[in-house]
């Protein structure tokens, strides 16, 4: 594994230009010696090229990965989903999360414990109970009211006429011979459908 590794890294690897001129340009702070300086410019010439050499591993090592994760099928909607859980997950954990959640749950067992909270609830209660027997008993003379507007003589004698009506109507339709007449004279001949379909 090691040498596949190195073999990757010497193919990514390429040479990052260090501007040791910026270095250069900077006035030495006071209390510093030319060789203390030396050497701070030394070590610092050494960490860039260092954190070069990081860069370029790291590259080799995205692109790896990438290539493992596209060989396994796993696209890069997968990996948003991970990091996202992981993410939520994270905040979930979190101290201010917690400390927040704590605090609200605090807020709410005070709010609900207060006989401001609990009075508004039994008022809004008895509110509800109030209303839905007003509704049933609203339904209730409505009912009654239908029930006695149906036995009235008006009421009566109203069906009554509407059964007269219907009873012509129908009665015609029954002793005519094709229910209603044919404005084409054709009797008691159903009309033929001539149609092709």
């Amino acid at each position: 594994m090691e040498g596949a590794s190195q073999g990757l890294l010497a193919d990514a690897m390429t040479d990052v230009p260090v501007d040791s001129s910026a270095a250069a340009r900077t006035v030495a702070p006071e209390g510093l010696t030319a060789a203390e300086e030396e050497e701070l410019r030394a070590e610092i010439a050494k960490v860039e090229e260092e954190i070069g050499t990081l860069r370029q591993v790291l590259a080799a090592k995205e692109r790896h990965c990438g290539e493992l994760k596209r060989k396994l099928g796993l696209t890069p909607l997968d990996g948003l989903k991970q990091n996202l859980s992981k993410s939520w997950h994270d905040v979930q954990v979190s101290n201010a999360y917690v400390k927040t959640s704590e605090k609200l749950g605090e807020w709410n067992d005070k709010v609900t414990q207060s006989d401001f909270y609990k009075k508004t609830q039994e008022t809004l209660s008895q509110a509800g109970q109030k209303t839905s027997a007003a509704l049933s008993n609203v339904g209730s003379v409505i009912s009654r009211k239908l029930g006695d507007m149906r036995n009235s003589a008006t009421f009566k004698s109203f069906e009554d006429r509407v059964g007269t009506i219907k009873s012509r109507v129908v009665g015609s339709r029954e002793n005519s011979t094709d229910g209603l007449h044919s404005p084409s004279g054709a009797g008691d001949k159903p009309p033929q459908d001539n149609a092709p379909f």
